[in-house]
């Protein structure tokens, strides 16, 4: 009944949020917070949602490897690579001295404090660019200069977040505040020395990429040997997805998150790569996703709400905006885009959406986020997810539309040259 619960009313207020322009996660994470006990409390946050929240994000993560181009990835280039390391390392040292400020009270079964404050400045890494690009093709003009720079930055952001969120969970994650597991692994490496975490991070991804690369082989010659059947590939990828996730964390110390991104991008760009993708997100989007957002609601709680508390909120919400436009267009203005380009980059970037979540959840898990920071965290990926396409129609004036417009017209007329059309087209 709680189940049923939770899927009907994320998929009534998901649908709200929609009509009012909206993205649904915000309505699915507003169904957890009405549900649970800051407001009606009729859903109790127990073992199995809390179980299938955790599937959920695995899913998640999965889902967003096997949708990740490869070769989009490759095309996107150094200037794309410079935004998206300002933008993840300008918003971490934002939320590092945030969190040093205002976190200031230690708990025996959390980790260092020290810790916990970086972590609050690696949830603030975190980029979701799927409302930007509705945004930017509402205003046409997705495919411009700076609409490019934004896909292909958001791209590496989350690479560099995985990369960072698989560092700091390894060096400060506390095993012993996860909860569900009877021997907990997962931060297991957290008291060895610097060197060997590192070795051990190094160590996975080399295994990682090597099955990568073995299981995208034999699954290519697999899937083209028995194309008539693919609903048994399903089942097969799902258990490599596991059982790199498993491996990641049980054997490395790695969150498995982590294997799940990496296992999505063995299959990625596969034939009938659409099925897999397909299927997933019908998994996903029937019970995994509406359970794990709404368990981040179920989780957020009064308690511990004061003045100070308060005023962190707001101070998170305005240092999230304002360090993702200056890191991003900072880097942008290194790789000469203009400075409304710089601008309107660094806009893009601002949403936070559910990766933010998926990075905050983990660090909830091995005691790198207390419950009490919980509340703001969602109220500022709400607040930036809102945010963002509102600053996006400011900064994307018409007349952007109009000259990207004219030049894409331009550069198909036959009568230019293709030095002309080429000119036109960049």
């Amino acid at each position: 009944m709680q189940i049923a619960i939770i899927l009907l009313s994320t998929k009534i207020l998901g649908l709200f949020t929609k009509k009012i322009s909206l993205p649904q996660v915000v309505g699915a994470l507003a169904a957890g917070i009405i549900l649970g006990p800051m407001f009606l409390d009729v859903v109790e946050r127990n073992s199995l949602i809390v179980d299938l929240a955790e599937l959920g994000v695995i899913v998640l993560m999965f889902s967003a490897g096997l949708e990740t181009d490869l070769n989009e990835l490759k095309k996107a280039g150094f200037a794309s690579f410079i935004i998206a390391l300002l933008g993840v390392l300008v918003p971490m040292g934002g939320g590092f001295i945030l969190g040093h400020f205002f976190n200031t009270v230690q708990s025996p079964e959390m980790a260092s404090l020290m810790w916990q404050n970086i972590f609050i400045g690696v949830i603030m890494t975190a980029t979701s660019v799927s409302i930007t690009v509705e945004t930017l093709k509402e205003l046409g003009v997705l495919n411009s200069k700076a609409g490019n720079a934004i896909l292909g930055a958001a791209v590496i952001d989350d690479i560099l977040g995985i990369v960072a969120l698989t560092i700091v969970t390894s060096l400060g994650g506390n095993p012993s505040t996860e909860s569900g597991n009877a021997a907990p692994t997962f931060g297991s490496f957290a008291g060895d020395g610097v060197l060997t975490v590192f070795i051990n991070i190094a160590a996975f991804f080399v295994f990682a990429v090597g099955s990568a690369i073995l299981y995208h082989k034999w699954f290519k010659k697999w899937r083209e040997a028995t194309d008539a059947n693919l609903r048994r590939h399903i089942i097969v990828t799902f258990a490599f997805c596991l059982i790199l996730s498993f491996c990641a964390e049980v054997f490395f110390g790695i969150a498995d998150i982590t294997g799940a991104f990496v296992a999505g991008l063995a299959v990625s760009g596969l034939k009938r790569n659409d099925y897999v993708v397909n299927r997933f997100n019908g998994l996903s989007y029937m019970l995994l996703s509406p359970i794990f957002f709404a368990n981040i609601g179920l989780a957020m709680t009064l308690d511990g709400l004061n003045k100070k508390l308060v005023i962190f909120t707001i101070i998170l919400m305005i240092v999230a905006v304002v360090t993702k436009i200056i890191g991003c267009g900072l880097g942008a203005v290194i790789m000469r885009y203009t400075p409304k380009e710089s601008l309107q980059i660094g806009v893009g970037m601002i949403s936070r959406g559910e990766v933010a979540l998926i990075v905050a959840t983990k660090g909830a898990a091995v005691g790198l986020l207390s419950d009490v920071f919980m509340t703001p965290v969602v109220i500022m990926v709400v607040f930036t997810t809102i945010i963002t396409p509102v600053l996006l129609k400011f900064v994307f004036s018409s007349k952007d539309k109009t000259s990207h417009e004219n030049n894409c017209e331009k550069s198909d007329n036959p009568n230019i040259t293709d030095i002309e059309k080429k000119t036109l087209k960049v």
